[in-house]
Formats: C-alpha cells, sequence, structure tokens
C-alpha cells in the first residue's frame, strides 16, 4: 500500500544521523491545544537545525539567529517554492514567491496602504467592526470565540480594504482554511488554488469596470515604474498571498493570544482598568508569542551553514513562532508577560520578507482589546469543550468556547 505523504519518511546520504529527528509538522501527536508550549517542548531535545524526515524530509529551524541567518540568504534559500512536501505546479505568490530584489517593486506597491500612516486613517473602522462584532457574540453568553469574533474581526477588515462582498465572508473563509488544512494534498493545493485565483479574478474584472479607492483597484492603477502598470497575472499573484493572509493570519494569532488570556485573570483585570493604556503591551507580546506562520524556503545552492549540510533541493522550515519564544533571546519565553521591554523576534520574518501586514495586524489586535474590554469584565474556557487546532505551515486554533461575564 502507498503511503500518505506525511507518513513517507526521506533521509538522504548527505544528512548525518545525529540531526535526524522524527517530527510530523501537519500530525505530531506530541502538539496539543496549547499548540506553542507543546510544539516547543516537542522539539526541545532536537538539534537547533534538524531533518524530519516525514512529509518528503526537511530540514527544521527552530533557533532565531539560525532563522534570521536562512531569511537573509536568498543566495542559498529561495522562496520560489514555499510548499512541504514539494508539489508539482507549487503557487505563486507575489511579493512572497519573489527573492530580492525581484519582490522590492512589489512590496513598494504595497506599502502605503499598509504602512502607520495609512493603518492610523483606518482605525475608526477598526473600532467601528470590532464593537459590532463583539456585541453579536457577547448576545450568546458562551460562544465560539474564534467562530464569532477571530474568524469574523479581522476578515471583515481585510474583505472592506480589498473592497470584497462582505456577505461571502463565510465562503472565503472556507476556501482559506481548506488550502491550509490540505498542504500535503497537491490536488487539493491545485484545486483550492484556482478557486481562489478565480474569486480574485472576478474582483479584477469588478475593479476594472467600477475603480474606487480600495486595495485592489489601487494595485490595477499602480505605477511600477516608468508609467507601467501590473499586468492581471501579477495582480493575481499578489491577490492571492493577500487573501490566504487575510482570512487567516491575524485570525489565528488573535485565537491563540485570547486562549492563554483567558486563563489568566489578574491580565484581564489589569486590561479592564486600563485597557486603553495597556492594550498596545498586550498586542506587542501576544504578536511575540503566537505567531503561526512557519516559512518554508528551498535550498538552490550548497552551503554548510552552522553545522549543517544544506544541498540544492532540500526544503527548510523556518519555524517563526517557535523562534520567537528562544529561551536564549527571551526570560521565561512561554510566560505572556505585558511588562516585558520590547525585543526583536521573528514572528513577522525578518529582512526582506518582513510581512507587510505587520503594523495592521498589530493594530487589529489592540483596537479589538479596547473594545472587548470595554465589554467584558472577565471570561473564560468553557469547561470540557474541546479546541481543535491545526498545525503545519500556518497553525491556527480551530474552535474556543468561552463563557463570559459582560461588563455593567
Amino acid at each position: 500500500m502507498t503511503k500518505a505523504p506525511s507518513q513517507l519518511r526521506v533521509i538522504p546520504p548527505h544528512v548525518p544521523a545525529h540531526l535526524v529527528f522524527d517530527f510530523d509538522i501537519y500530525a505530531d501527536a506530541r502538539v496539543g491545544s496549547d499548540v506553542h508550549q507543546t510544539y516547543s517542548a516537542a522539539i526541545a531535545d532536537a538539534p537547533d537545525v534538524f531533518w524530519a524526515p516525514q512529509n518528503g524530509g526537511h530540514w527544521m529551524v527552530q533557533r532565531m539567529d539560525a532563522i534570521s541567518a536562512i531569511a537573509t540568504d536568498p543566495e542559498h534559500f529561495s522562496v520560489r517554492e514555499m510548499q512541504i512536501p514539494r508539489v508539482p505546479n507549487p503557487p505563486f505568490f507575489i511579493p512572497l514567491s519573489l527573492d530580492p530584489p525581484e519582490n522590492l517593486p512589489y512590496r513598494r506597491a504595497m506599502a502605503p496602504m499598509f504602512g502607520p500612516v495609512a493603518v492610523k486613517a483606518m482605525e475608526p473602522r477598526l473600532r467601528a467592526w470590532a464593537g459590532e462584532i463583539i456585541d453579536a457574540a457577547l448576545q450568546k453568553g458562551t460562544f465560539d470565540f474564534m467562530a464569532d469574533v477571530a474568524k469574523v474581526f479581522p476578515v471583515s477588515v481585510f474583505m472592506e480594504l480589498m473592497g470584497m462582498d462582505l456577505s461571502r465572508l463565510h465562503e472565503f473563509r472556507d476556501l482559506a482554511e481548506r488550502f491550509f488544512e490540505n498542504q500535503n494534498d497537491a490536488a487539493q493545493i491545485e484545486a483550492l488554488s484556482g478557486q481562489i485565483l478565480g474569486v480574485m479574478k472576478a474582483l479584477i474584472d469588478e475593479k476594472r469596470s467600477t475603480p474606487d479607492d480600495k486595495l485592489m483597484s489601487h494595485f490595477i492603477q499602480a505605477d511600477m515604474g516608468g508609467g507601467r502598470t501590473m499586468s492581471e497575472d501579477e495582480i493575481l499573484a499578489m491577490s492571492f498571498v493577500l487573501f490566504l493572509g487575510g482570512m487567516d493570519t491575524v485570525t489565528n494569532v488573535t485565537g491563540f493570544a485570547y486562549q492563554q488570556l483567558a486563563q489568566m485573570p489578574d491580565l484581564q483585570a489589569r486590561l479592564m482598568a486600563d485597557a486603553e493604556g495597556l492594550s498596545g503591551a498586550f498586542a506587542d507580546e501576544a504578536v511575540r508569542m503566537f505567531g503561526v506562520v512557519n516559512t518554508p524556503r528551498l535550498v538552490v545552492k550548497d552551503i554548510d551553514l552552522m553545522g549543517v549540510p544544506f544541498r540544492e533541493g532540500d526544503m527548510v522550515l523556518n519555524l517563526l513562532p517557535i523562534g520567537s519564544r528562544d529561551d536564549r533571546k527571551f526570560d521565561q519565553p512561554h510566560v505572556l508577560d505585558i511588562d516585558r521591554k520590547k525585543v526583536a523576534h521573528v514572528t513577522f520574518s525578518t529582512g526582506p520578507h518582513l510581512c507587510i501586514g505587520h503594523v495592521l495586524g498589530r493594530a487589529e489586535i489592540k483596537v479589538l482589546t479596547e473594545e472587548w474590554f470595554k465589554r467584558v469584565q472577565s471570561f473564560s474556557l468553557a469547561a470540557d469543550k474541546p479546541r481543535p487546532f491545526r498545525t503545519g505551515t500556518v497553525m491556527a486554533l480551530e474552535a474556543l468556547p468561552v463563557s463570559v461575564n459582560a461588563a455593567s
């Protein structure tokens, strides 16, 4: 019987035995609902960089310095393939699948819409969305924070930013979730990629005929230099990565952060007393502790680095969420401490592929927290309710049932 990709064990001849550590990024039994803590514990005894034989075999990088070295070396570690296991015709994202300097014009085209000034101007809409969504959830008493808040708030913001039809929110979220759930199924990746590209193609056609001040219209009109505008294929590849990020990334960071916050009544009391003053520190620490994106690289040129023989054709997975909990960089790295001195982390990657949406993501968590504690006195995990989760290249908490005491 042919084994599923996640069960195939591959150890190439160039990989030393002492660097092999068995771990399945999609279904390791040692990982639980507290994904980050249990993930870190599961690989605590592994080398800083190790070979995981499952899913076609690939390197995994868990230390912050090693992650930074790889993320800033496109000569040897390319982003042109980002699927583990490797698949034929992998999805192509702009600017994510382009190494520097090819990615820079596209980042410049995106930057004005995601910089601090633009995000600050969006704050009234962020606040309006957050308040409306939290109010609707609170009417239920006990509810699923993921389904009713975290999977709705950042997605609504993103869809409004893009100029998308908000009535299709749940349809589009389902597409994004299924894409990430099927990373080891080449046929599903191809089919779902086609559906997402179809959605974005329809949006491009709509904005060409009726332009507005939204992000898709900006892409259609953006000057790439010398009066050149982007081709439809370029816009589609850029929209693809924004769709996946906008539908899933902040949703998942928020879910994991509030799962932890639900278990910290003292911190809730502090935020209840001074949400406006402390929400920024909470957002910063939430982002450090609860990153969700693990970034693959393809080795395109042999290199021996950090005692590891990286060879052309090897896949590498940078564990950004684990790197941001590196105990060589952070005291008590698994403790959510809003009084922690602000320090650099790699949750949003680093160097030429620093996440373009990091300012907006932090702002969304900050505003949501302020609006939450205007309305919520305290909340806790609903007793004996399951909290399913997803691992892989993008980690997610699928459900977070909570019991809430509303503020009087």
